[in-house]
């Protein structure tokens, strides 16, 4: 026996190490180690791994030091939780001692699991606290010397500064009137670009921190910054709008040092710096850059240049009371394209093709003579000739000049300035335009990659990659709707259209919300909300339906997708402000008043105009008063403002008896028979039961009248496919999804589209285009059907009782004409995965569940015994009829882990 006792033991050792849980993925405000964190009491997040089943948390304990090496030893900590009984690994706040400005704390965290048995302390994370406070700014602001000119060079600021100790940290925290780019001894602060990003500017204005300690010397050192114009005083919009928030670029900037013997030292924007103008003649968000290589001020970002010559800065006295810290991503570099053709048009200019419509700037090499002018133009498309074509660009310019000094091979990329394009027409380039000096690089919000779908039709898998496209080129610090024309602003009806689907491509939770507090901010005094945020086009332009009720979807969206309840106790008087203005303009419960867009860009027959899709505006704005009354219902209930709940309550019933009696007949017929009315009034549950299904049979039989296609514009799209599903037309939504001819999702694609266009025709099967003066080739609200696609199609959802994805349910409605569908979601707690295919009759789903959740399975099967886990006999297993679809289901709850079931598809 005695030989056995080993090898037994060992079987044990490896059995116990497979079983245990680690800890990872330490978050901190939803960030990795993030810098210039003002909040006083952070959020934590974590995820637990472990290669066993129904692994769960029952309690944690989590502790925090100024010290890493403290931290280790579990000494001289700043908090120490304890053990606290609990299963919440997700926004689990701080609460030890008062933070200090400008220090670095550091955490970690272990569990217990199921078991009762507890991890290892996890690795070490960290965040940096911010100023905190506006009375810890010491610095002052400065402006350049030269008068206030909209379209002047962009000025230089500098300012030389002895360090002769041992550095132990630096942290640079700045900010501008406009765009800034800094520098410490020549290299540049952080990664970001178009800092300090577009906000309310009056209301809200961010400053960013960078750790800066490798980039001190020992010695003399520089710290430098250049500005230009950005969204602060560019024009914007139309008619006119420029200098909006201001006409004097101005600098903040305030460097903390902490050396190692304990001392301190501030080197801070003052009357000392000095100021000049460089190589940046101008540069504007719409109409690009002008960079001249003759005027480079060489060295002026390194320890000994000569600034006798440079101006003495102003001292400005603008407030501090705006300023906040930054708690979304920044905009950073992301992919880089390479030309795929370079040809001449024919009307002969020289055209480089990058494959991809998408947003950024053109990096470009050249060797040339002192005085060679190159200019690059923009565009998304080429015409039917084969021409350059720039007309849907309305007054954007969208180029870019660079001036070359004639000294050797020139390099070359705008600063402060982006473009939306495909296409770069070329002027002026000194010799052969050869591929290998143009290369084409992404900006957007640097947003953690989330979701991935992908299926065997060849067509969706372009869809989703024009949906995730149109995500990245409109997710610019703000949603913007479209990058290239003379707009690229925060339109409100866009961004809750698809804000759902934004949540499964890419982490958005910071980046919705330090824009919905531009939306509050920005808010009019009565709670109407204006079209675009930051507001740049005034306070008449405000409270359409669909577009106002951004107030409402998108924070209620963001708390589906993550859990977070601070996002609805951040918006409540927002959301209450907008429902509150519709109650306030409407007469017996009817909000039919004041202006509104409507079903924007709805299907129009080019031929009959009986057969166009015009859905009444107010119908529609009375569908929108009552939903966004339902979730201003649920978050009262949720944050407990229980008499809020019962009069909003109250009025909801209102709001549908007033709908029902002024919009439907009692045979559920709406007063405009369009798609978008039947989708939205069942979206919304604005029909008693009795009436819903009469209005789906209209909605089905309006669908087959245009010959399966849709009609939808802006409002009816996010909806409609999800709505034929849930009642029972799943094979409708469908062939919607995979109709290729106009109008439809497929059309673009089957026309060479690489991002979601504006519009259903934005350019005609004959290769003309629609009206120029609105056809943006990258509009990503037609991109909401990725919603249908994640959480219908492949079945990847989250139980609205228990968000974030705590409680999973996984139900996949296969069809259509696909023989595999893969879905996969990186959410706070791990990856969760719904991967199905099919086989003939026989359905596979491959699942997997995360740690510290758990999942309702669905399959789509009455055949109970055909239903197989791992190759054996499913158990815990019961058949489930869903209320409205009538579909029937074999349902079982799983813990976490991986999980493959088969049965036959009945």
């Amino acid at each position: 026996m005695k030989k056995w006792i080993p090898a037994i033991l060992f079987s044990f050792i490896i059995i116990t190490a497979q079983g245990q849980v680690s800890v990872r993925g330490l978050l901190c405000e939803n960030r990795q180690n993030p810098l210039g964190v003002d909040a006083p009491a952070p959020r934590f997040n974590w995820e637990l791994q472990s290669d066993r089943r129904n692994v769960s948390q029952t309690g944690y304990e989590i502790r925090v030091s100024l010290s890493a090496a403290d931290l280790n030893k579990g000494r001289n900590l700043e908090w120490n939780s304890g053990k606290v009984l609990s299963a919440a690994s997700v926004h689990v706040r701080y609460a030890g001692n008062s933070l200090e400005a400008g220090r670095n704390y550091y955490w970690q965290v272990r569990i217990w699991d199921e078991l009762g048995k507890a991890s290892a302390w996890s690795g070490q994370a960290f965040w940096q606290s911010g100023l905190m406070d506006q009375s810890n700014w010491r610095a002052k602001w400065i402006a350049e010397a030269g008068t206030d000119t909209l379209s002047g060079p962009s000025p230089l600021f500098r300012r030389e500064f002895n360090s002769s100790k041992k550095v132990l940290s630096a942290t640079l925290f700045i900010t501008c009137h406009g765009l800034y780019e800094a520098f410490i001894n020549g290299k540049k602060a952080g990664d970001g670009l178009l800092t300090p990003g577009f906000t309310s500017y009056n209301k809200r204005l961010q400053y960013q921190a960078y750790d800066v300690s490798g980039l001190l010397r020992p010695g003399k050192n520089v710290i430098g910054a250049m500005l230009g114009s950005g969204w602060y005083r560019s024009p914007l919009a139309w008619a006119g709008h420029k200098n909006i928030y201001g006409n004097s670029l101005a600098l903040l900037a305030q460097l903390e040092i902490r050396y190692a013997d304990g001392s301190t030292e501030t080197v801070a924007t003052d009357d000392q710096w000095k100021t000049a103008y460089g190589a940046i003649l101008s540069s504007e968000i719409y109409n690009g850059e002008t960079y001249d290589d003759r005027k480079v001020q060489t060295g002026w970002k390194v320890p000994g240049f000569n600034d006798l010559g440079w101006s003495s800065v102003r001292l400005k006295p603008y407030p501090f009371s705006n300023i906040i810290y930054t708690e979304n991503e920044l905009i950073t570099k992301h992919e880089i394209f390479k030309p795929i053709k370079v040809f001449k048009t024919p009307a002969g200019d020289q055209v480089i093709d990058f494959g991809q419509n998408l947003v950024g700037w053109v990096q470009v090499t050249a060797h040339g003579k002192k005085g060679d002018e190159i200019r690059i133009y923009h565009a998304e498309v080429l015409d039917k000739a084969g021409n350059f074509y720039t007309a849907n660009l309305r007054d954007a310019k969208q180029l870019d000049t660079y001036i070359l000094n004639g000294e050797g091979e020139e390099h070359f990329e705008p600063h402060f300035t982006f473009q939306g394009f495909r296409y770069i027409k070329i002027e002026g380039y000194p010799g052969e335009i050869k591929p290998e000096n143009f290369i084409a690089t992404a900006l957007y919000s640097n947003m953690p990659v989330t979701g991935t779908f992908t299926t065997s039709n060849a067509l969706i898998n372009q869809l989703q990659h024009n949906i995730q496209w149109g995500q990245k080129g409109n997710f610019l610090d703000v949603p913007t709707d479209c990058p290239q024309r003379d707009e690229r602003l925060g339109w409100t009806g866009d961004a809750q259209a698809f804000s759902r689907t934004a949540t499964f491509n890419m982490g958005v939770n910071e980046f919705f919300s330090k824009w919905l507090k531009d939306v509050s901010a920005d808010q009019n005094p009565d709670g109407g909300v204006p079209f675009v945020v930051p507001n740049v086009l005034g306070p008449g332009d405000a409270s359409s339906a669909g577009w106002a009720d951004v107030a409402t979807i998108i924070p209620w969206n963001m708390y589906l997708a993550y859990a977070d309840t601070s996002i609805l106790k951040q918006q409540y008087a927002s959301m209450k402000g907008w429902v509150n203005y519709m109650r306030n303009h409407s007469e017996h419960n009817l909000w039919d008043t004041g202006f509104g867009f409507g079903d924007w860009l709805s299907y129009q027959s080019p031929t009959d105009n009986s057969r166009s899709a015009n859905t009444d505006k107010h119908l529609i704005a009375q569908c929108f008063y009552a939903h966004s009354t339902q979730l201003l219902i649920n978050t009262a209930n949720l944050l407990g403002f229980r008499d809020d709940a019962a009069f909003y309550s109250e009025l909801l019933e209102k709001i549908k008896r007033a709908f029902l009696d002024e919009y439907v007949t009692y045979g559920a017929r709406m007063i405009t028979n369009t798609q978008t009315a039947y989708v939205l009034a069942l979206q919304f549950d604005m029909l008693p039961e009795s009436l819903r299904r009469p209005a789906v049979g209209r909605l089905v039989e309006n669908i087959k009248s245009y010959d399966d296609h849709l009609t939808t514009g802006f409002l009816g799209t996010p909806y409609l496919c999800g709505v034929l599903t849930r009642f029972g037309h799943a094979d409708v939504a469908y062939r919607l999804l995979l109709q290729e001819t106009y109008p439809s999702w497929l059309y673009p694609v089957k026309m060479g589209a690489t991002t979601i266009w504006e519009r259903w025709d934005g350019e005609k099967p004959d290769s003309t285009f629609e009206d120029p003066g609105m056809n943006s080739f990258n509009h990503y609200a037609y991109g909401a059907i990725g919603d249908f696609m994640y959480r219908d199609v492949a079945g990847l959802d989250t139980d609205p009782a228990f968000p974030g994805y705590k409680k999973i349910r996984i139900m996949p409605h296969p069809g259509g004409n696909f023989s595999f569908v893969q879905a996969d979601l990186k959410t706070y707690y791990g990856l969760v995965s719904s991967h199905w295919k099919m086989n003939g009759s026989q359905f596979q789903l491959d699942v997997q569940i995360p740690p510290n959740t758990s999942a309702s399975i669905y399959l789509p099967t009455t055949d109970a015994s055909s239903v197989m886990e791992n190759g054996k006999p499913t158990t815990g297993m019961q058949e489930v009829s869903l209320k409205e679809n009538e579909g029937r289901y074999q349902q079982v709850e799983r813990g976490s882990g991986k999980y493959q079931f088969t049965c036959n598809l009945k």
